[in-house]
């Protein structure tokens, strides 16, 4: 088939289908991006990553707050017992002589010695890191990256929960459809009922050519029962994915699907569609933003390998003075400014091991980003060519459907002028069912290929 071709099929599929698919009762009817508008709103999962995706927020922030000041104060309160003095031999008793600077050597008796016995401390000291081998920066774009990947996240959960609800959506336009051909059905066979009834009274029907006809129609009001108990399920799972409140019912309005229709008249070729999906795809770019992070692994790994640099600064305030042979009852000040480094010089031979652990993790990811394109590529091909596959068939069985007819109407005029067999009725009858359903499977079928191809490529 030529693409010119098909192109006016599919757009003839999607407007007949269209057609087809108008709710047979009055109820509140909601569009497919009505539903995804209150899906984006209120669906429980799309919750969780948006509560995800605050918190990795959180953690820009708080990555950012390494390069803030630290600051920190401490009050302590005590009780300081009595000093004792003894001599080198461990004795309490004797004289032990000190020097004191500018007053020469000072005697002192051993034994418990006068202490002041309430104390104090109060200290602060603010630190400012100002070389951290690149630690800090590679934390602080970690934590980017950390927080792009929540961001896709919940774009991947939604284009899910998009493409669940579609699911739905189709699949209540498919039993709706359904449901038309069912009723259709059972309108022409309650009418052929009758003309038999009539005909039985005339005497040129059997009894049991009646009771075969009877037996089709519950069989078909035992079919709308089904499909009626599989709305209703495909309904309530649809409400509870996008919360609606209990006891407010809802029907899709199939006539929303203009935008399909116009996208598939404007459907461009495959390799439109890769380039779409290798752009788009979630899923392989959070397989190249995880490779970003195992390049900033790399350099986080590599900065513990390097020393550190902070500007310290600390004033203390404490008393008493017990530093001193005898304790002095008084508070010492004491405060100091300067640079500190610190290095660790085990990590030459420790820490190597760490960064080719981060090599060759980053190396892992640049390999699950080309398996990623892989995936999808293969993923977009199988779905266009399955949507081409779709628009055959729905041409197919619209040609199906119009011979079925034809042949029922054939059948029908035969067995009216006794010229055919209940049995041959009966077939043409089935025939002329299944033809029908078909067709109604052939176009939501296409419609789901459609809206998986823009799963794919995450474009809902």
């Amino acid at each position: 088939m030529s693409k010119h071709r098909y192109f006016c099929a599919l757009t003839f599929s999607m407007i007949v289908g269209a057609g087809c698919c108008v709710p047979t009762y009055a109820q509140h009817r909601m569009s497919l991006q009505s539903l995804f508008d209150l899906a984006d709103q209120q669906n429980q999962r799309i919750k969780v990553s948006e509560a995800a995706l605050k918190a990795a927020e959180e953690g820009v922030v708080s990555a950012k707050s390494a390069m803030l000041p630290s600051v920190e104060f401490n009050l302590q309160g005590s009780y300081t017992g009595n000093a004792f003095l003894m001599s080198r031999d461990f004795s309490a008793s004797g004289i032990t002589e000190y020097i004191v600077p500018g007053l020469g050597p000072q005697q002192v008796k051993n034994g418990k010695q006068p202490t002041p016995h309430w104390g104090n401390s109060f200290t602060a000291q603010a630190c400012q890191v100002i070389y951290a081998g690149g630690a800090i920066h590679s934390g602080i774009e970690m934590a980017k990256l950390g927080r792009q990947l929540a961001e896709l996240d919940v774009e991947k959960n939604r284009q899910e929960v998009r493409f669940l609800i579609a699911g739905y959506f189709l699949d209540l336009c498919k039993l709706q459809n359904q449901l038309l051909v069912i009723a259709k059905n059972i309108e022409l066979t309650e009418k052929v009922i009758e003309q038999m009834k009539a005909r039985r009274e005339q005497g040129t029907v059997l009894k049991n050519d009646l009771t075969r006809y009877e037996l089709q129609l519950q069989s078909l009001l035992l079919t709308k029962t089904q499909l009626n108990d599989a709305k209703e399920i495909i309904r309530y799972q649809l409400s509870t994915a996008i919360h609606l409140p209990e006891g407010e019912n809802l029907e899709v309005d199939t006539q929303s699907l203009e935008k399909e229709e116009l996208e598939l008249k404007a459907l461009t070729s495959e390799e439109s569609w890769q380039q779409i999906a290798a752009e788009k795809n979630i899923d392989i770019r959070q397989a190249s933003l995880a490779t970003e992070i195992t390049e900033q692994k790399i350099k986080n790994t590599r900065a513990a390998s390097r020393p550190s640099v902070a500007v310290v600064a600390e004033n203390n305030l404490f008393g008493p003075y017990t530093s001193d042979l005898i304790p002095k009852d008084a508070n010492v000040n004491v405060w100091f400014v300067g640079i500190g480094v610190k290095y660790n010089l085990s990590s030459l031979w420790k820490n190597k091991h760490a960064i080719r652990k981060a090599k060759h993790e980053n190396i892992q990811a640049l390999e699950r980003v080309k398996l990623a394109h892989e995936g999808i590529g293969n993923g977009v091909q199988a779905s266009y060519t399955n949507l081409l596959t779709s628009s055959v068939e729905v041409t197919t069985q619209e040609k199906q459907v119009e011979l079925a007819d034809q042949n029922y109407v054939v059948v029908k005029n035969r067995y009216d002028n006794d010229l055919a067999l209940l049995t041959d009725m009966l077939d043409a009858s089935n025939m002329k069912l299944s033809a029908d359903m078909a067709l109604v499977n052939a176009r939501i079928n296409m419609l789901y290929n459609y809206f998986k191809l823009k799963y794919i490529t995450n474009t809902l």
